[in-house]
């Protein structure tokens, strides 16, 4: 076994990813406090040919230092919006025919195991603050809530670890060409 090489990759230029179809994936950030949080979800949204992601409440925009550290140029490629409003975000986006999920552990949450995606449908993940979720006036408006089961002490995932997780077990379902 040899480790690949960068050339090797086959890596897309910023235009070809511009250009590329997209994972009907959207990715709403709300309230996050951590720049690195940010930064990663950029990335898993890049890896993952995401659509778009919203950038809501207090969570900071690019350009900055701190998200391009662990983004990596991901700001560059993936198509990003602010808006103050989470709720505006997510009523939009249902006008939009868009199904928005809460990741959130609540009353009736579908398990992310057994969460089956529908054909054709694009889906917004909604992913809270670190310390306090996703906000219940944004639950009480979601189409649904998924939760990442989870079997420890903690029953808390970091923001971009649960969005990597989430974020490619959607794709494997949508039997996205890999």
């Amino acid at each position: 076994m040899r480790k690949l090489e960068n050339s090797e990759l086959k890596r897309k230029s910023i235009e070809a990813f511009k250009e590329a179809k997209k994972t009907p994936i959207i990715i709403i950030l709300d309230d996050i406090r951590s720049l690195h949080n940010i930064g990663s979800v950029f990335r898993t949204a890049d890896a993952f040919l995401i659509e778009k992601i919203y950038l809501c409440g207090i969570t900071a925009t690019p350009p900055n230092k701190e998200i391009h550290k662990t983004a990596l140029g991901a700001t560059e490629t993936v198509a990003w919006e602010h808006n103050t409003d989470v709720l505006k975000v997510i009523e939009n986006l249902k006008k939009e025919n868009v199904t928005v999920l809460a990741i959130e552990q609540v009353e009736s949450a579908i398990l992310l195991q057994d969460f089956k995606v529908e054909k054709d449908q694009k889906y917004a993940l909604v992913f809270g603050n670190e310390v306090f979720g996703v906000a219940q006036e944004a639950v009480a408006i979601c189409d649904g809530c998924i939760e990442i089961p989870q079997l420890g002490t903690k029953h808390s995932l970091n923001i971009s670890v649960s969005a990597g997780i989430v974020v490619w077990d959607l794709f494997k379902k949508m039997k996205w060409n890999l």
